[in-house]
């Protein structure tokens, strides 16, 4: 388990969960277009490198606060969406699903508590970032839209190359923070598992 899950949350830690909240908003004014009812965002890549820096935990914190704000009518989605209505709409899944997925890359590049590795974030951004995420989504978007679940998956595939985009960034910008300053991961790894950043 991710070390920040069993201890109090200090105000870096909390400075740290704000900065990636804001990362995430900030990531929403590159701007958006549609396919149909979905927009596609550049907002997943915060989520993934919130996981990933941040860990499950406060990873997850980061988009809870950010969907938080969205709640009370921050306009901080994509295209200046906010308000409770967001989490009714057809994209409520993939909301949800953000949560869910910086948590599960968090736990997945964190695993045991060993430094991050090119292999760990590959496969914790594609679990986390693609599957967790769309597992969410194309469910209610399926049920929103009165869709079959099939159809709803058909349609979700024109996403994938944007988002594999995204993996590939995500895991770049890491790896170039992890050996430019570490200290940005807000941890120490167990001595046991030397791993390298080329693993």
């Amino acid at each position: 388990m991710d070390h920040s899950a069993r201890r109090q949350l200090s105000a870096t830690d909390f400075a740290r969960v704000a900065v990636f909240a804001a990362i995430i908003a900030a990531l929403g004014l590159v701007g958006s277009f549609n396919i149909g009812p979905v927009p596609i965002t550049a907002q997943t890549l915060g989520v993934m490198l919130a996981g990933i820096v941040l860990g499950p935990w406060l990873g997850a914190l980061s988009v809870t606060v950010l969907l938080a704000l969205v709640a009370i009518g921050v306009p901080l989605l994509s295209g200046g969406r906010g308000g409770i209505g967001v989490f009714v709409g057809p994209t409520a899944g993939y909301l949800i699903g953000w949560v869910v997925g910086a948590l599960v890359i968090g736990l997945i590049v964190h695993a045991g508590g060993r430094k991050p590795t090119v292999l760990r974030i590959l496969v914790g951004t594609l679990v986390g970032g693609l599957v967790v995420i769309y597992a969410f989504g194309i469910p209610v978007y399926s049920f929103v839209a009165r869709i079959p679940l099939d159809a709803a998956f058909v349609g979700n595939l024109v996403f994938i190359p944007g988002d594999l985009i995204k993996v590939a960034v995500a895991t770049a910008v890491s790896l170039t923070l992890l050996r430019a300053y570490p200290r940005a991961f807000g941890r120490t790894w167990t001595p046991a598992a030397k791993d390298r950043v080329t693993a």
